[in-house]
């Protein structure tokens, strides 16, 4: 993994910096060498950023981005970039894309102090363009070792915004290790306990860390609470069991579903259009009705992850940079992870009509991203109200 992603999750203010730590002296310049004519850059130009006619012209609800660090990437990417200000730059990239809403995540600790700067700009009619500004805040588990008292006094201020929709991201992360484990899980406990105090919703990091995330999530969250497990990429086997458990949970899907090395997320995806899979665990008794289940299969919520995770079949519409790649990405990419999750059913629903299943015809079918955008868009009210 990338220098920069490691920093965007942990430091991402550091992505806009200069580095410079050498204190060795400089050397001596070079004999001159021939000119061979000026190299060409590897980054495609800004325009490109603009994004062509995307699959589907439905409204835009991104439920998970980094706005700060994206526009901070921006700026460290195209230093003689347009855009100076983060409100300019959102209105750039968003009017005119459908991008009707998006849940900004916090998750650094200490807190960075600006978050109020961008909720109260919500209240100032055409600050963030036509976009709806709302946010979540919580400690990401690579920052664990940090959550002091202090830093969830300044979350539990945040949390009485009118524009906070949500406690995350939180959770567990075992790839990394960048907070010990019994830290992790302290403080993942610890902020779960906080937010279901205050009935907010909740956004979910599991990253490698299965049987600990379900063992704290089911001992400490209630059956019927709302959760959004984000940038799934774990066994679809671990999303099922949190599916069955948790009727009002749901699956975050990014552009990594569409990256050759990752097959997980595309086969929740499988098992949640085709009937092999329940939709719902049955009741614990007969005196326990099951929980109503969501008019749709696909439990999911689109997001971004922004500024990483471009998804890898908007190349497919951008042969003008072919080899190159984008360095951000952003909300309005949305339309194309929701072209890949329609694919991706699709393929599982012919399958299984093919293979004549006895258990039962597939759930639903066919997908068009129209339908994927749609049925994100009412999950995204369940969940966050937005």
């Amino acid at each position: 993994m990338s220098l920069a992603f490691l920093l965007k999750r942990t430091h991402p203010h550091i992505l806009a910096r200069k580095l410079s730590t050498s204190t060795t002296p400089t050397p001596p310049k070079p004999l001159p060498l021939p000119k061979m004519g000026k190299k060409k850059s590897s980054t495609p130009g800004e325009e490109n950023l603009l994004l062509p006619t995307p699959p589907s012209l439905l409204a835009i609800v991104d439920t998970h981005t980094h706005i700060a660090s994206t526009f901070e990437f921006y700026r460290g990417r195209y230093k003689q970039g347009r855009y100076m200000d983060v409100h300019e730059f959102v209105r750039a990239m968003y009017e005119g894309r459908r991008v009707e809403a998006v849940v900004d995540v916090w998750c650094e600790a200490p807190v960075r102090a600006f978050w109020r700067e961008f909720a109260d700009a919500a209240k100032e009619e055409g600050k963030w363009g036509v976009m709806e500004y709302w946010f979540v805040m919580g400690v990401h588990p690579h920052e664990a070792k940090l959550y002091t008292d202090d830093v969830e006094k300044d979350i539990l201020e945040a949390m009485a915004h009118p524009r906070c929709v949500g406690w995350g991201e939180m959770g567990l992360d075992y790839h990394y290790d960048n907070s010990p484990r019994e830290i992790q899980r302290d403080v993942f406990t610890r902020q779960l306990r906080q937010a279901v105090k205050l009935k907010k919703p909740l956004t979910i990091h599991t990253r490698e860390a299965e049987e600990d995330t379900e063992r704290i999530l089911k001992a400490e969250v209630p059956r019927e609470y709302k959760i959004h497990v984000h940038c799934f990429t774990d066994s679809p086997e671990f999303a099922q069991r949190l599916l069955d458990h948790f009727p009002n949970l749901y699956i975050g899907i990014t552009g990594v579903i569409s990256y050759a090395t990752n097959d997980n997320t595309s086969a929740v995806i499988r098992n949640m259009v085709t009937s092999s899979v329940p939709s719902s665990v049955p009741p614990t008794s007969s005196s326990t009705p099951p929980p109503s289940p969501p008019p749709s299969p696909l439990r999911i919520l689109l997001e971004t992850d922004a500024p990483f995770m471009v998804p890898a079949n908007l190349y497919d519409d951008l042969p003008a940079i072919k080899g190159k790649k984008l360095p951000i990405c952003h909300s309005a990419m949305v339309p194309w992870t929701a072209k890949f999750v329609a694919d991706v059913a699709n393929q599982a629903v012919e399958k299984e009509r093919k293979e004549g299943d006895e258990d039962g015809d597939a759930k639903e079918g066919p997908w068009t991203p129209d339908e994927v955008m749609r049925v994100a868009r009412e999950n995204a009210k369940r969940v966050y109200g937005v």
